[in-house]
């Protein structure tokens, strides 16, 4: 008598694949219409493209490689959606356009399509934006300001309202209302789109790990601001649990969880950025089939094999392992290492460029009164007319015999081409520049970086102006007017405004 015997899973369900992307979609709405009614159309046109380019991309891949539509199962727009509400509302449209392309072709499509790529697309496309685009992925605005996002505030040791963070109304990404994601969460868990273990896991062993680690002790307000930004919400609810790269044992899935909050507690509290849950989850990813090989249901009638036959670790799997925690650990400790040495270089390098543009003097001082002003500031942009300009510091130079010799203002803007340029504006008494020199610069080799050469940055020597105008097309013939480097106008503009900024803080606050 032969019995015939299916290939698995042996327990199926009527539920499709289609209802279950289109109950993620609906569970996403909460989230995407409070960052649209929060952050404006803007936030509802980087939805838009960034869904229409997943969809697009799938479409033409299927049509191309000749195989069969698969828009119909909607996971191409939930990996849109949930790719569009991983950013800012102030980045180019090119960039959601470019990560949905990304997370479609190449992590999706290129791997055999649904249930074949090994790491959240979504997650994996916004990594690759954070590292192609830093500028425009880390510029946060809330009614067109920029301003810090609420980890990066408390970080600062500013202050921040928990309720406003909660229900998304601080500065963050589109979905940062972690009350809706929430609410879309749980009503997922009640259809049964996710199971409790992932998300539970997440928050508690994340929330433990800052509590013992974060320097704040069990405070319920901190744990609690931890936990509503810097999208963990979002990551344990709608990124961790997805089916094709997390765990299918309840077991596993507890273990996988806990990974992931473990390591999201990590990078936030040791690491340079508060924006640590996208790697955590990756790294978690790549962790999964580890987890699968090992915790295993006991079938039925099992009985134990010898030790002789037990399956040992496959060679694989534990060199994956090895390279995933180690890239872990490199990720938090690296910074945690280095992070004195780079103070005292940047120390450094400050120092030097405040000798270059105040020359007479011996020595510099802080002015407590000045200092207070920019305290206040809290690390927000410096006005509404200098772009994305901040001040920094300020401080007074003196000579050997105690006089003043001049003032330094160190001021950044984050309206390079390819990030911050921070610089120190050098000024008399009267207000009369002596010199701008830079601290930070990341602009192009060759084109960019032109601004540092003294045919640019000399124009500014010597004048005496309430403000500088950025002259385009070049063949200025006022003091006040700025020839642009030709071919970097943004570079030129965003030098213009920072100097600009420390004139207008200058004026206000020391003359």
């Amino acid at each position: 008598m032969g019995f015939h015997v299916s290939v698995s899973p042996h327990v199926r369900s009527r539920l499709t694949t289609g209802e279950v992307m289109y109950n993620v979609i609906l569970a996403l709405m909460p989230a995407t219409v409070a960052g649209v009614y929060v952050h404006g159309l803007r936030a509802f046109l980087i939805v838009a493209v960034s869904v229409l380019s997943a969809v697009m991309t799938e479409f033409v891949f299927d049509y191309v490689a000749g195989r069969p539509n698969t828009l119909t199962d909607g996971s191409a727009v939930v990996t849109g959606l949930l790719l569009a509400l991983c950013l800012p509302a102030s980045v180019p449209l090119y960039i959601p356009y470019v990560g949905s392309l990304f997370a479609i072709l190449v992590v999706k499509c290129f791997f055999g399509g649904l249930g074949h790529n090994f790491m959240n697309p979504a997650l994996a496309a916004r990594c690759f934006l954070l590292i192609s685009f830093g500028g425009a992925m880390t510029n946060y605005t809330l009614d067109g300001v920029s301003t810090a996002t609420p980890l990066a505030a408390l970080a600062s040791g500013g202050t921040v309202e928990v309720m406003r963070t909660y229900l998304g109304f601080s500065s963050g990404v589109i979905g940062s209302s972690a009350a809706a994601l929430l609410v879309g969460g749980l009503w997922l868990w009640v259809v049964s789109g996710i199971t409790f273990e992932i998300p539970a896991a997440v928050l508690v062993s994340f929330s433990l790990f800052v509590a013992l680690f974060g320097g704040q002790g069990f405070d319920p307000a901190f744990i609690a601001l931890q936990i509503c930004g810097g999208g963990i919400v979002m990551g344990a609810f709608f990124m961790a649990t997805d089916p094709v790269t997390s765990p299918v044992t309840s077991t596993g899935q507890l273990i996988y969880g806990a990974a992931v909050g473990i390591l999201a507690g990590l990078f936030r509290v040791k690491g340079s950025t508060a924006d640590s849950v996208s790697y955590a989850i990756i790294i978690a990813n790549m962790v999964t089939p580890l987890i699968d090989e090992f915790i295993v249901p006991k079938p039925f009638g099992y009985r134990e094999q010898s030790s002789d036959a037990q399956k040992g670790i496959p060679k694989s799997a534990l060199v994956l392992c090895v390279i995933t925690l180690a890239a872990g650990v490199c990720l938090s400790g690296v910074y945690s290492m280095t992070k004195d040495t780079i103070a005292e270089q940047k120390m450094a390098a400050n120092l030097a460029s405040y000798q270059a543009v105040c020359p007479g003097a011996a020595s510099f001082e802080y002015d407590s009164e000045i200092t207070a002003a920019i305290d206040e500031l809290g690390g927000n942009v410096y006005g509404s007319s200098f772009g994305k300009a901040y001040i920094n510091e300020m401080v007074v130079g003196t000579d050997d015999a105690g006089n003043t010799a001049g003032y330094v203002i160190s001021a950044t803007s984050g309206d390079g081409m390819d990030g911050n340029i921070t610089l120190s504006v050098g000024l008399t008494a009267d207000g009369t520049i002596t010199g701008i020199a830079f601290t930070e610069m990341n602009e192009t080799p060759g084109l960019g970086t032109l601004v540092a050469e003294d045919a640019f940055k000399g124009q500014f020597a010597g004048v005496n102006t309430d403000q500088f105008i950025l002259n385009k097309s070049g063949g200025s013939t006022a003091d006040n007017e700025i020839d642009s480097v030709s071919g970097a106008t943004i570079s030129s503009s965003a030098v213009v405004n920072a100097v600009n900024a420390a004139l207008d803080f200058y004026a206000a606050n020391a003359r």
